[in-house]
């Protein structure tokens, strides 16, 4: 069976860098894992091929040898070993095979897989991530089959020796003079038969199930943090150990507060008469609310500090602040009476513009030197 170009496997151009060669291997690797696809011998070959690739190419000295000769260059390079280069010529010509067959010298190939992890998106409040809190969640997940404990045989039975390859996972094929290693097509590679499989798994070893679990958010976790909860993943294969699950935060904008870092910015609005004659406001915090003096005179954009009214991160020493932004609020829905007053301290302003409104002053200033230059 003629080799793919090994280019045309990884689905990538000659002059491809490492770090493309690497990303579109764990993309191709992920997706014909055995894992992943466990009824679908075609994708286990799919799985070998692309391995077998993605260790030439990702070899310098490999891929210099494939760009110029080709598959033919590294089998030349493979039959150089062995004492007097003929001692060596059945040994390297097994391994090569061996590779391209699926098989390798020295026993049976192992059908026992770790477990795939999980990612569970949980939502949680500001006030959540702030303060930590403790939620349970249900998760579909593959579990080691309880009938069988993970065997995939039928209780009171076990897997036997696979009769074929006497346990060995691998059969030998002469063709010609070669005497080539390839994969047991009867219990492919694991060296052991299911005669009578599980009815609760037909011989999965595991089932499809849902769990719940307890989590604990510890306080000050942020958008994005991961969670680990180990061995909480999808179950093995064949016994293997379980995979990982990964908790993922998602925090939701904030109806008052917004967040950056371990600081809580929020807007504050005043009205007209506190900005120009100060006094005392009320402001919201996590721990309830805090009061501000608020100076005569002030500014919208004018920012307040409140120290240790932040959040305190979970890499943290200590609480970040709280900024309170000032925004002067123009009164809307006025009186005629209102109207009247405004009209008359308008009118006053005018008349010393710049003891009274410096920065329209200032500005005004600015803008006629502009156009008159």
């Amino acid at each position: 069976m003629a080799k793919r170009d090994y280019y045309q496997v990884l689905g990538v151009n000659r002059d491809a860098s490492d770090s493309d060669l690497k990303k579109v291997y764990r993309r191709l690797a992920m997706k014909f894992h055995p894992d992943k696809n466990p009824d679908d011998p075609e994708a286990e070959n799919h799985f070998t091929e692309v391995k077998e690739a993605y260790e030439v190419l990702s070899d310098s000295e490999k891929r210099a040898v494939y760009d110029q000769y080709g598959h033919a260059g590294l089998d030349q390079q493979s039959g150089g070993r062995g004492a007097g280069g003929f001692g060596g010529f059945s040994d390297s010509f097994g391994d090569i095979f061996g590779d391209i067959f699926g098989g390798g010298r020295g026993g049976g190939r192992s059908n026992v897989y770790r477990g795939a992890d999980l990612k569970y998106n949980l939502e949680i409040s500001l006030e959540e991530a702030a303060r930590g809190t403790e939620t349970k969640i249900r998760i579909p997940s593959y579990n080691q089959c309880e009938k069988c404990n993970g065997s995939g045989a039928k209780a009171g039975t076990k897997p036997v020796t696979c009769p074929t390859c006497q346990g060995q996972g691998q059969v030998r094929v002469t063709q010609g003079f070669f005497s080539v290693a390839q994969t047991c097509p009867d219990c492919q590679g694991s060296g052991k038969v299911i005669k009578t499989p599980c009815s609760a798994c037909s011989g999965q070893g595991r089932t499809r199930d849902h769990k719940t679990l307890s989590v604990k958010i510890p306080a000050g976790v942020d958008q994005g943090d991961r969670i680990r909860l180990s061995a909480e993943g999808e179950a093995g294969v064949n016994g293997g150990p379980s995979g990982d699950l990964y908790v993922v935060i998602n925090i939701p904008e904030h109806e008052v507060f917004t967040r950056d870092g371990n600081n809580l910015h929020c807007e504050m609005p005043i009205s007209f008469s506190v900005a120009a004659l100060g006094g005392e406001i009320q402001i919201p915090t996590l721990e309830g609310s805090a009061k501000i003096k608020v100076p005569a005179e002030t500014q919208t954009g004018k920012v307040f500090r409140l120290r240790g009214k932040g959040i305190k991160g979970v890499r943290s020493n200590g609480h970040g602040d709280l900024m309170c932004h000032v925004v002067v609020e123009t009164p809307v829905n006025l009186t005629k009476r209102q109207k009247e007053l405004l009209a008359d301290l308008e009118e006053i302003n005018q008349s010393n513009s710049n003891l009274h409104s410096p920065r329209a002053k200032s500005w005004m200033d600015k803008v006629k030197s502009f156009f008159d230059g």
